[in-house]
């Protein structure tokens, strides 16, 4: 009769000699003994998985003599396939059972011998991996926990669990220091981030994970510094870069980061330099220079140059008051005979163009605040262009303007008290559509007709008369100042601007219905040029009596705006800029950043112009 087959559960593991232990003795090591290396105290992100794969007991094989033979073949079959250890089909389980029933089985011994060089070869792959997936740590824990069971104590499984030991420290000491990087403990005085990925390279020299961590780190300290330059503590901006130099040897982003923050440095002290160069013009600009000076000198390496020509400069004018190259006035003469407009030096510098996020009435449009520099200064007519200076164009060349053309324009309606168009009216007229009189702003000109007149100028003077750029009108108009309006923060008063006061009250008894409270200029409508105070830089109206065409294209926005100082072009452009309020703009109109579109043939009452010249 053939024997009753037997259920063989194995709990034990093969010794290191070779022999199998007594099922008494698995079953304490499976169940109740300490486990060896790389079985036990693993911390790897507190995952259960982990912990579920330190120990393994094979899957219940059902053999005896009877069908020996055949699980022989069926775990050749499995070791051939790779299926090692998964069930109680797999190549491990059916060779244990079968040296449990036969320790001296040779064959079984040499199969679960070539079974464990696989199953470790496959616990080396997965290590290969287990520095970045926590997956493949998994795997390799999986693998442990097997050959622990399968061949206990040989010297391959002992270096195989001694190097899982390692994979754990070092996934331990990545995974702390990355959540140190994260809260911004970079280590890089003692401890922190630094220090757990340097213990993990440490444990596995040259591995990506803690290297990559390493140059994180020198990365975020590097932030710190510019953090520091960006507001102006070049102190501690160095100190920062002087600790991430120590991160690592020789690295090529220190090199870079001490250019940049160079740069910053320079461009800091040149920004403070222009602001200094901005004020000094003003009645109390040498006071203000000087403490932009003292600013530099704070940040500024010593002997810097910058310093030392700005500290001359401010002593110049202090000696000297306005008698130098800025603001200085001049006139060209011209081929027809007499002089052309009346200019004044604008002295080269750099200020912040556009409204404040905060703003009261800002736009969008007006957005964002950006700096900008002119590396030259350029002169701009002291006043507004006059009716008699365009007409002297008019009569040298027979220009006809658009308004003429179209035997139209704006005007204001006296009667109604609104604006509507009027026939011929052209810029003879003046606002209300009446003769004007020569010394009056012209008006009822176009974008077009602005330009003809400045080339017609060069022409006759051999030198080059335009429109302003955008961002030279409103540096112009802010003279160094930074205020809401040109004049200041509050209403003008009644000799500095002709705009719509609360007081103001017209020939037919009209008064404005978004107005200036309390203000009374003495005008209803354009004033003749220079009738109100000039500004720091020397030029009359910048704001008030009428707005003014500027030469770039109209953009919703200051993104990518140019920093020049250049007007912001587009071939072909329909849409042109206007600038500075006028006699009939309400107090959200006359703010220093104000601007607004305007197609190129637009002609009306309240925009005139007035020209740059390049020097």
């Amino acid at each position: 009769m053939r024997a009753k087959p037997a259920i063989v559960a194995i709990f034990f593991a093969l010794a290191a000699c070779g022999r199998v232990p007594e099922p008494s003795q698995a079953v304490g090591a499976a169940a109740g003994a300490k486990a060896p290396r790389g079985s036990g105290e693993v911390t790897i992100a507190g995952d259960d998985s982990i912990a579920a794969m330190l120990t393994w007991a094979p899957p219940a094989v059902e053999i005896d003599d009877g069908n020996l033979a055949a699980q022989r073949r069926k775990a050749a079959r499995a070791l051939a396939k790779g299926r090692l250890f998964e069930d109680a089909d797999a190549a491990i389980p059916i060779d244990l059972a079968i040296l449990h029933l036969h320790a001296d089985d040779a064959q079984a011994r040499d199969n679960l011998r070539r079974s464990v060089s696989k199953l470790l070869a496959k616990g080396d792959a997965a290590l290969a991996k287990a520095d970045e997936d926590f997956g493949a740590l998994r795997d390799a824990h999986q693998v442990a926990a097997v050959a622990r069971v399968s061949a206990s104590g040989t010297k391959d499984v002992e270096a195989y669990l001694a190097r899982v030991d390692i994979a754990d420290q070092a996934w331990d000491f990545n995974r702390q220091a990355e959540a140190d990087l994260a809260a911004g403990r970079f280590g890089v005085q003692g401890g922190g981030a630094l220090g757990g990925f340097r213990e993990a390279l440490r444990l596995r020299p040259k591995q990506e994970r803690a290297t990559r961590g390493i140059a994180a780190v020198e990365s975020g300290v590097i932030g710190r510094a510019e953090e520091a330059a960006a507001k102006g503590d070049f102190t501690g901006a160095w100190r920062w870069l002087g600790l991430a130099a120590s991160v690592r040897t020789d690295s090529p982003a220190i090199a870079a980061a001490r250019i940049r923050l160079e740069q910053v440095q320079t461009d800091t002290i040149a920004r403070l330099r222009d602001q200094a160069m901005a004020v000094l013009p003003a009645v109390d600009g040498v006071a203000k220079a000087r403490g932009l000076l003292a600013e530099i000198l704070r940040i500024a390496p010593a002997g810097d140059p910058v310093a030392g020509d700005l500290r001359v400069e401010i002593e110049r004018v202090s000696h000297y008051g306005r008698f130098h190259d800025a603001g200085q006035s001049f006139s060209d003469a011209m081929e027809v005979g007499g002089r052309g407009p009346d200019m004044v030096v604008v002295p080269h510098g750099g200020f912040r163009m556009g409204a404040a996020a905060n703003e009261e009435d800002a736009s969008n449009s007006e957005m964002p605040r950006h700096y900008v520099r002119f590396e030259r200064g350029f002169a701009m007519a002291r006043t507004e262009t006059t009716v008699a200076q365009f007409g002297q164009f008019v009569a040298a060349t027979n220009y006809r303007t658009r308004a003429d053309k179209r035997g139209v324009s704006l005007a204001y309606d006296a009667h109604s008290g609104n604006f509507a168009f009027r026939n011929n009216v052209d810029w003879r007229s003046d606002y209300a559509g009446n003769p004007a009189a020569p010394d009056l702003p012209v008006v009822h000109v176009s974008a077009g007709d602005a330009e003809a007149y400045a080339k017609w100028l060069s022409q006759q003077t051999g030198a080059h008369y335009r429109l302003p750029s955008e961002s030279e009108f409103e540096y112009a108009s802010r003279a160094g100042g930074e205020a809401r309006y040109p004049w200041g923060d509050g209403p003008p008063t009644r000799s500095t601007a002709n705009v719509t006061g609360g007081l103001d009250v017209s020939p037919q008894g009209r008064r404005w219905s978004n107005a200036f409270a309390g203000v009374a200029d003495g005008y209803w409508g354009p004033a003749p040029i220079g009738r109100f105070r000039a500004n720091a830089f020397g030029l009359h109206d910048m704001d008030g009596n009428v707005s003014e065409w500027v030469g770039d294209c109209w953009h919703d926005g200051y993104r990518r705006a140019p920093a020049n100082g250049e007007a912001w072009l587009n071939p072909g452009c329909r849409t042109r800029v206007v600038r500075g309020g006028s006699w009939s703009s309400g107090p959200a109109q006359c703010r220093s950043a104000w601007r607004t579109p305007a197609p190129v043939d637009t002609t009306n009452a309240h925009i005139g112009f007035r020209l740059v010249r390049d020097l």
